[in-house]
């Protein structure tokens, strides 16, 4: 007898992980909720009302929005726009002009906008500089207040220690002093006030050219779309030839190379040797997201001046906490000028803080079990007949460069792309794992990478031909592989031989 699947359907807009609150992931079960939900279409708004907080407000937040507009008595013309902090009401204030016409006196950051265009390019905004407010604050917030009957149960680490356990865990993991490190309201926060202080710090000496190097994560290029006024992009990093070229024509103007290792989402890796050496020789620093290689699979030590890690992945596991971390080298020549960096941070709520410490103390343990996973389900991909093309961190073209990388033999990044020969709709919409946003979690995620991130790209011929000519496919499937049995997942992607 065929024992039954441990993955069951879960429902469109079911929080992943399921009936929790504060997850940043919400499950899209068929790819027409992907496609209906990037079109808002108001059926699909009904069922997600909890997803990734960066793109969708939180209910608590708009909760509390609605309460801070009655006891401030706030126009109707105007809606209010919670913030992490009064820095971050200065940050969106000077972007976009805003004067509060009236004085709103919170211990986080509150902002007035005008209901309609202004609204909806703000928040954009926001979803790319990172500087949300925490839902728990938020909950805490109304629970006070008597707005909500109840808090979400969940196991915290104690307040006094809480701090001090996640960043010691990070210390340690990349090897960096405590004083190196800083944490943030989120992964995209960090990248920002990364790039801003690169911005403040290379301008003084004539370096105005930021450098992105891979295809990286939607918001990465927004932010530098918003604060850069010269970038410049090189999608293919199998061949450095062309970076070099412009190197040698603009060198001395670039402020810094921003790169992802491994990239997202076709899991490549760039010569970083080569790399490194051109950036020794035009002095340029390199700032490496760590998020996908994790600081327990690669060692980049002797490449990154500076990391940017998204702490809501691998490091938290559960998917229930929003949160980044800047990791300054001290290896690096910048490493000394740290504030320069770290004033631009917001401190995040202490709940997160405290569910990230005991999250986070298994960070190892479950990065090495997802690359075990991640080994054995490969081999798998390459036996199975109805996959087309198989993208990994070993994959042929990179597996040189990422193997110099790597700690241990067991150091596979947790993340693999496919393809496959057939039809794609068919495919996704009959895998019962949970799929949705993110990735980095301990349960196996999909995510159908093009639909949801590059929507825009796939609704029109010159999308279409952008996406051909950088070779991302449209019709890929992002996993994110889990801790579960690597029997059990097999086993979920065995009915694909029968559609």
């Amino acid at each position: 007898m065929i024992k039954e699947s441990i993955f069951k359907p879960i429902s469109c807009g079911e929080t992943l992980p399921p009936q929790n609150i504060h997850a940043v992931s919400t499950s899209m079960p068929t790819l027409q909720d992907v496609i209906d939900y990037e079109e808002q279409t108001p059926q699909i708004l009904e069922k997600i009302t909890v997803a990734y907080p960066r793109f969708i407000v939180h209910p608590y937040l708009k909760k509390l929005a609605i309460y801070l507009k009655s006891k401030y008595k706030v126009s109707d013309n105007y809606e209010l726009i919670l913030l992490s902090s009064k820095k971050a009401v200065k940050v969106v204030s000077s972007r976009f002009y805003i004067n509060n016409p009236i004085d709103i006196d919170e211990d986080f950051g509150v902002i007035m906008v005008l209901k309609g265009r202004q609204y909806q390019k703000v928040l954009k905004f926001i979803q790319h500089v990172g500087y949300n407010l925490s839902s728990r604050l938020a909950e805490d917030y109304l629970y006070n207040l008597g707005k909500i009957s109840n808090i979400h149960q969940e196991e915290l680490t104690d307040k006094t220690k809480a701090k001090d356990i996640v960043i010691s865990t990070l210390s340690n993991a990349y090897n960096q002093p405590s004083k190196n490190i800083c944490l943030t309201p989120s992964g995209m926060n960090a990248m920002y006030c990364v790039l801003k202080g690169i911005k403040n710090i290379q301008a003084k000496n004539g370096r105005t050219i930021l450098v992105q190097l891979g295809w990286l994560y939607l918001d990465t290029m927004n932010i530098v779309n918003h604060y850069f006024e010269e970038s410049k992009i090189f999608y293919d990093i199998t061949n450095l030839d062309n970076f070099e070229n412009f190197l040698k024509e603009n060198g001395l103007k670039v402020s810094a190379i921003v790169t992802e290792i491994p990239t997202n989402p076709l899991v490549q890796t760039v010569d970083l040797e080569k790399l490194k050496n051109l950036c020794k020789f035009y002095n340029i620093p390199l700032v490496i997201d760590s998020t996908f290689a994790t600081p327990y699979n690669l060692n980049l030590n002797s490449y990154a001046d500076i990391y940017v890690e998204s702490l809501t992945k691998f490091a938290c596991g559960n998917a229930d906490v929003l949160m980044g971390a800047i990791i300054l080298n001290k290896n690096s020549k910048i490493s000394h000028i740290s504030q320069e960096f770290f004033k631009h941070c917001d401190e995040p709520y202490i709940k997160d803080i405290q569910r990230l410490a005991l999250e986070i103390q298994d960070y190892k343990n479950r990065v090495k079990k997802i690359s075990s996973n991640t080994k054995k389900l490969v081999e798998y991909f390459q036996k199975s007949s109805y996959i087309d093309e198989i993208f990994y961190c070993l994959s042929p073209t990179y597996k040189d460069n990422y193997e110099r990388l790597m700690i241990d033999e067991n150091s596979l990044c947790g993340i693999i792309s496919i393809t496959f020969k057939k039809d794609f709709q068919k495919v996704y919409d009959s895998l019962n794992f949970p799929k949705g946003p993110s990735l980095g979690t301990e349960f196996t995620l999909l995510m159908p990478y093009t639909y949801l991130a590059h929507y825009d790209l796939i609704v029109s011929k010159e999308g279409k031909e952008f996406l051909e000519k950088i070779n991302l496919p449209i019709n890929l499937l992002r996993i994110s592989v889990g801790v579960e049995n690597i029997e059990e997942i097999k086993k979920e992607f065995e009915k694909l031989n029968t559609i």
